[in-house]
């Protein structure tokens, strides 16, 4: 039984309460399911979501509807206990979080723990806890991200110096920025400035189950995962990507490296220890690391990565981001579904996505 197995099946009023798929959930008293639906009960008269801690009722009694506003107008009151009528402590945290994340974004200089807590209402423990259980990042690395998300965008305006580029992004000194330029771009913000000019990439193709696979490298780690049919079509993405870099055919040592990667992609539950080299905006890295939380043999709905993010707004923009992951696999976008659990479309195809969540699926 899936998440959306229980999500998205109407209620079919012949059917047991048993055998309707949103049972399991109350049952298990799963909070994931917190504003999704809510179910009523007969004898006590009252509507509950389903992670309430009440006493579990009969079956036969449960009755469920999609919202509250059902439930009242057939005749149910809010259940005292969790109060479905309420905002669930998910949603609270959700919001939290995305407020925490405004505050982040509008500081000149990133805020500390102690402040963003406190204005959360939290202790500094408690707030890191949430933010990065709601995110996937800590603050500060959500900072971080910002703040390299800023620069990238200033430098490729070329009416702004590199300097003032440097102190847009929120670096109080020049010195302070290049101590972790590599870290923040990859490469010197002139480099980078420049689409990659003096930046070194290995590369190497190979072929797989899914059919030729690309794999590149910086000094920081796999920058580039890319799958499809034509090997000269793999090499002119890469080429897209990194316009100025200078491109480098693997060596011996290299080609482990990519078979490494191909014994992933055969065997994802092998895992992948290599180290990734991520880049994009704050808002694509916290849904690329949202997407490596899921485990192989899981699916997720974008409007659930954007739930966890705390951008329960942001559906399409989530997709957006899925579909400009160059890292496949190891980012596993490909395990993100529509709400009705259809496969929408993957950069490398969708008969690869499919191909990718059966052989995961038989873990």
């Amino acid at each position: 039984m899936t998440l959306l197995d229980i999500r998205e099946k109407p209620q079919d009023q012949t059917v047991p309460t048993e055998q309707d798929p949103r049972w399991q959930a109350v049952v298990n008293r799963d909070a994931r399911f917190d504003g999704q639906f809510v179910y009523a009960v007969k004898t006590t008269g009252v509507y509950c979501r389903p992670s309430c801690a009440a006493r579990l009722a009969k079956p036969k009694n449960v009755s469920f509807f999609d919202n509250g506003s059902e439930a009242a107008a057939a005749g149910f009151r809010p259940c005292r206990r969790c109060r479905p009528d309420e905002p669930s402590r998910a949603e609270q945290n959700a919001a939290i979080v995305a407020e925490a994340c405004r505050r982040i974004e509008q500081a000149d200089e990133a805020p500390r723990l102690e402040q963003l807590a406190a204005a959360a209402g939290m202790s500094p423990f408690h707030f890191h806890r949430v933010f990065k259980g709601e995110t996937g990042i800590t603050p500060r690395a959500y900072a971080a991200a910002h703040r390299a998300s800023r620069i990238r965008e200033a430098l490729t305006r070329p009416e702004d110096s590199v300097t003032s580029a440097i102190y847009d992004a929120g670096f109080g000194s020049n010195s302070r920025f290049y101590e972790t330029s590599n870290d923040v771009l990859g490469m010197t913000p002139t480099a980078f400035r420049k689409g990659g000019d003096k930046t070194s990439i290995s590369f190497a193709i190979g072929e797989c189950s899914l059919g030729s696979i690309l794999v590149a490298r910086s000094e920081r780690g796999i920058c580039a995962i890319h799958l499809g049919d034509d090997p000269d079509d793999l090499l002119r993405m890469l080429q897209d990507q990194f316009p100025n870099a200078e491109l480098l055919g693997g060596d011996g040592g290299f080609e482990t490296l990519v078979a490494e990667v191909v014994g992933f992609v055969e065997a994802p539950q092998i895992g992948l220890k290599l180290p990734l080299d991520i880049r994009g905006t704050v808002f694509q890295q916290r849904v690329w690391e949202a997407l490596r939380q899921i485990p192989p043999g899981k699916m997720a709905s974008y409007a659930e990565i954007a739930r966890r993010i705390g951008a329960p707004k942001s559906v399409r923009a989530v997709a957006r981001a899925c579909a400009s992951n160059t890292i496949a696999v190891a980012i596993p976008c490909h395990r993100v579904v529509r709400t009705d659990g259809a496969l929408s479309g993957y950069r490398w195809g969708v008969e690869r996505k499919r191909a990718l969540l059966a052989r995961e699926v038989k873990l």
